[in-house]
């Protein structure tokens, strides 16, 4: 498994219990188990909460999925 899809599927985990859908950046570190302090690693390549709300813009909300979350995310960070 690459370390793209291994985080894709921790986002996906962490945002199992999230009500969607999620309209704004506040509402997606809240929905996070540790909020902006959230981490997810594969390997050496280590990606938080804060640093993936750097990657989004206001374009990118609504979100209505975890799926949608987790694929945004690291497409936007390069991963």
């Amino acid at each position: 498994m690459s370390a793209k899809e291994e985080i894709h599927g921790q986002i996906v985990g962490a945002l199992a219990g999230a009500k969607f859908p999620i309209k704004n950046p506040d509402e997606l570190f809240n929905a996070l188990p540790d909020g902006q302090n959230t981490t997810c690693k594969s390997g050496d390549v280590v990606l938080k909460a804060s640093d993936a709300g750097k990657v989004l813009s206001s374009d990118d909300f609504p979100f209505s999925s975890a799926e949608e979350v987790a694929t945004t995310i690291v497409d936007k960070a390069g991963l």
